[in-house]
């Protein structure tokens, strides 16, 4: 998804490319000469392509400004397909071929220049790059440190670090406020990210708009700042604590976006031997049937975040789809979150499965109604559940779900989310260790509220 911001030269353009799955945006700068500067972009890198190609432009420099957790980088990609320099930080000592860069280096665009500035805090080694025209200030893009209402979570580098890391966020922020109210905030995280960010909010912003309105930017010490920060920490999932260093060593070159035809015995062998099999039809289809034990991830934005979160990124995956589901998007979707073992598919799709007289399994899909009867285990986030739930469900997030199966009470279990996708990707684990009595509320909370007029509870 792409959405024109103009900055404040009219011959100036800053593209952001939104990735709405992660809750990210890269950015693609013309440079007004036909080349072009990328900032922060993935390894998905279909869209700033396609953004480039529609401008004429292409990526000359290819600038990170930090070590990602939440994705694999597109830097070095572009490096080799493109030829664009990569401008990083020198504190993240990467192991490829890139400009290091330390706090108030300069680097010549061919007119417009990068300042770099170090803002410690989302990562040790994070830097903000400011944009400037000759002595003008035009913007600047501020990665994991100042967000649109918020700063980026400080836990990812080591949990001996984060309130260290947390306090170093907060001088980083102070010292981005020094710039102009007119100076354009160009952050990488925002609303749907892991990274920590308000939902709804922008994706751009101003300077002045955030000291006006950013809480974390308005506490009135390091100390109130340090507790609003850490106290809004949620769960992330765990490819987050391997990322960054695959792109402190750079990502592995990646070509192609197909998947392998693999035949109806070959997924059972590959199941039997340790591998996942993913079904990535919508709920319903994957309710009515599916391969026995297999992960139902539907296939949307969020599919990164949920494959990375609950098949594991070093064994074999195949996919189960629909004839109607692009085999690209599942491929980059896992690549850019370090799924590089995803590569087969069952050939001709359940279909095949079943014509070749394989067993196939079923999930209910059940009303509110009866919920009176089972145990109701709700996977949504944890600040979801509390802003409002059923009544007396149990509560377990869909990423903690498969450790926490052995302890879950015998008897039925009705699985239940906001929409009905999280909720089947649990049911499907419960199956997959065992559970029988399991079915999958249709709705959500709102749903339950509606049909028993009843209010829900709030809190834990």
């Amino acid at each position: 998804m792409t959405d024109s911001l103009v900055a404040r030269t009219p011959s100036l353009e800053v593209v952001p490319l939104v990735d709405e799955g992660l809750g990210n945006s890269a950015y693609l700068v013309s440079l007004g000469d036909g080349r072009a500067l990328a900032v922060d972009a993935s390894r998905d890198l279909r869209a700033l392509r396609v953004a480039a190609d529609q401008r004429g432009l292409s990526v000359a420099y290819a600038a990170d400004t930090h070590l990602h957790a939440d994705f694999l980088s597109g830097a070095v990609q572009l490096a080799a397909t493109d030829g664009a320099v990569v401008l990083a930080s020198a504190a993240g000592r990467r192991e490829f071929a890139h400009r290091a860069l330390s706090d108030g280096d300069e680097f010549d665009l061919g007119g417009l220049t990068l300042r770099t500035l170090a803002t410690p805090g989302h990562t040790h080694e994070h830097i903000a790059f400011v944009l400037l025209d000759g002595p003008s200030v035009l913007g600047v893009f501020t990665g994991g440190s100042l967000l649109v209402g918020s700063a980026a979570r400080t836990d990812l580098v080591s949990p001996d670090r984060t309130e260290e890391l947390a306090r170093a966020q907060y001088a980083s922020l102070q010292r981005l406020a020094a710039l102009d109210d007119d100076v354009a905030v160009w952050p990488t995280h925002g609303a749907g990210s892991f990274c920590s960010a308000p939902p709804g909010a922008a994706r751009t912003s101003t300077m002045g708009t955030e000291r006006a309105t950013n809480a974390l930017l308005r506490a009135d010490s390091e100390d109130t700042f340090v507790a609003q920060l850490l106290g809004s920490l949620g769960t992330f999932p765990p490819y987050f604590l391997r990322l960054g260093e695959i792109n402190r060593r750079g990502p592995a070159l990646a070509d192609g976006d197909t998947l392998t035809q693999l035949s109806p015995a070959q997924v059972r062998a590959l199941a039997a031997a340790g591998g996942t099999v993913v079904d990535v039809r919508p709920v319903a289809a994957f309710a009515a049937g599916h391969i026995p034990g297999s992960v139902s991830i539907p296939l949307r934005d969020q599919f990164a975040t949920w494959l990375g979160w609950l098949v594991p990124y070093d064994r074999p995956v195949v996919v189960v789809r629909d004839a109607g589901q692009d085999p690209a998007e599942i491929v980059w979707a896992a690549r850019k979150v370090g799924h590089d073992h995803l590569a087969a598919e069952l050939a001709g799709g359940l279909g095949s499965w079943t014509a070749a007289g394989q067993p196939a399994s079923s999930i209910p899909v059940v009303g509110a109604a009866a919920l009176a009867d089972a145990v109701v285990l709700d996977v949504r986030q944890t600040s979801e559940f509390t802003a409002g739930h059923v009544p007396g469900a149990l509560h377990v997030e869909l990423g903690d779900l498969a450790a926490r199966v052995p302890s879950l009470a015998a008897g039925p279990i009705v699985v239940m989310c906001a929409h009905g996708e999280r909720a089947m990707g649990g049911a499907s684990l419960l199956r997959r260790a065992g559970r029988r009595d399991v079915a999958v509320l249709a709705g959500g909370p709102h749903d339950w509220e509606q049909v028993n007029d009843r209010s829900l509870e709030t809190g834990l």
